[in-house]
């Protein structure tokens, strides 16, 4: 599609996009017998694995890859993330996202949206005809727009979220039955609004998946007690979307992705535990729990997935780190994270990201100095309150991975060349769309 074709004015085509939060391109090539309806995607247009952001966690990968930025334009950075000149933290939420949305986009064209489901989407956003936030709202009644979709999804048993904490049984019997009667729901909601809705674009996201990965992935790879149920969750998945794509119309393009790969994860790393060890970061007092409560010394603390703060000064209220030494400082840790290993000897960090790599934009005030890539395996923590030691085993066998994210479509003008990540999806989706944008607007272009 060229520019004459997105000028033309006329109602344009019309696109459906479900996400398959955490599910990795090699999963879906390698099983053709659990993914018969995506291979069918696959054949009809195209598809293949993309590179996350960095860091590859949901609630950075999700805005990032919904507005075609990098965090420093979104502002949101990963699960937790610091006020400015504080150590107070936040959890962002749809509001914290500073950048405009796909579906913004979309609205501001007069054309309609269906956006369900999506991760950092609370509050419901009213500018769109329907908004069933995601992952990290609180509940069904606040996160609908309009308010009468509550009753429609209460009456079908429709949940935010998979109860994770029935993961960390040894017993995953519970978990992948909660697993299955929260994508049921969210697939009856999906059809029926696919159905009612006047939609240009229909945004709906499937996150189960990743909650399936995090406590069953290992168990896929290694063939593990649970091997024969992860594939049928899958088989299902895949039913379903082959059911969504079933009830499209001839004019709307099918596009599905995820926001990170996955991979076996073997080892906890407590990073701020590891910190604290080798004399990085220390503490006002035993009793701790919080940012708040480091020491005036610290020289560097972390948040989850491996971002590093130096202690600056000027920047962090208690900064211990002068200017002139943060180039240095930062470079020694870097050092440092490269060399560490874990327990079996293998080197916990792929590569260390500067934060001048990753981030630019008008909200790069809170981007992390330093951000770790980990190699498959080390999962990295970042708790204030202490760990027994920098690795443990815990109830998690799967990970995030930077790498072998999917990006799919059954438009044969799509192609999925290598280097494409997650900033190529938005203006991917503008362009199936007829809406105008300028392409310099975005961190990716568009595939089409």
């Amino acid at each position: 599609m060229g520019l004459f074709d997105r000028l033309r004015g006329g109602d344009g085509s019309r696109v459906a996009f479900i996400g398959i939060d955490g599910v990795p391109y090699s999963l879906i090539r390698d099983e053709p017998e659990t993914f018969p309806n995506l291979h069918d995607v696959i054949e009809s247009g195209g598809g293949g694995a993309i590179d996350s952001i960095v860091p590859p966690e949901s609630s950075a990968c999700w805005p990032s890859l919904t507005t075609g930025v990098n965090p420093g334009e979104t502002g949101v950075y990963g699960f937790q993330d610091r006020e400015v000149g504080s150590y107070d933290t936040y959890v962002p939420m749809g509001r914290d996202v500073q950048a405009d949305r796909v579906w913004d986009r979309v609205t501001d064209a007069g054309r309609d949206a269906t956006v369900l489901n999506v991760p950092v989407t609370f509050p419901p956003q009213r500018n769109v005809q329907r908004m069933v936030s995601g992952f990290l709202s609180p509940g069904i009644e606040k996160g609908s727009h309009p308010e009468s979709v509550g009753d429609y999804l209460d009456s079908i048993g429709y949940r935010i979220d998979t109860n994770a904490k029935l993961g960390h049984q040894d017993d995953k019997s519970e978990f992948i039955a909660d697993a299955h009667e929260t994508i049921d729901a969210r697939h009856e909601a999906f059809l029926n609004y696919v159905r009612e809705d006047d939609w240009d674009l229909f945004f709906g996201v499937f996150m189960t998946t990743d909650r399936v990965n995090h406590f069953l992935f290992k168990d896929y790879e290694q063939d593990g007690e649970y091997k024969q149920e992860f594939l049928e969750f899958y088989e299902k998945v895949d039913e379903y979307i082959g059911e969504i794509r079933a009830e499209l119309d001839d004019d709307v393009t099918l596009v599905v992705a995820s926001d990170h790969g996955f991979t076996s994860e073997d080892y906890e790393v407590h990073l701020n535990q590891w910190l604290e060890d080798e004399g990085w970061l220390s503490f006002e007092d035993e009793d701790h729990d919080s940012l708040e409560d480091i020491s005036d010394d610290t020289t560097a603390y972390s948040f989850i997935p491996g971002r590093f703060y130096v202690n600056l000064e000027d920047r962090e209220p208690r900064g211990s780190v002068p200017e002139s030494e943060y180039e240095d400082v930062r470079a020694e840790l870097k050092e440092e994270l490269l060399a560490l290993e874990g327990p079996d000897g293998r080197p916990v960090v792929d590569r260390v990201v500067p934060k001048e790599e990753a981030f630019d934009g008008a909200h790069d005030e809170i981007a992390p100095d330093l951000v770790a890539i980990p190699n498959h395996g080390f999962d990295l923590k970042a708790g204030f309150s202490g760990a027994d030691d920098v690795f443990s085993v815990g109830p998690r066998n799967g990970m995030h991975s930077f790498e072998n994210a999917t990006l799919l479509s059954d438009a044969e003008d799509v192609s999925v060349p290598e280097g494409t990540d997650l900033f190529d999806v938005t203006p991917t989706l503008l362009d199936l769309l007829d809406v105008e944008f300028d392409a310099r607007e975005f961190d990716g272009e568009t595939l089409v």
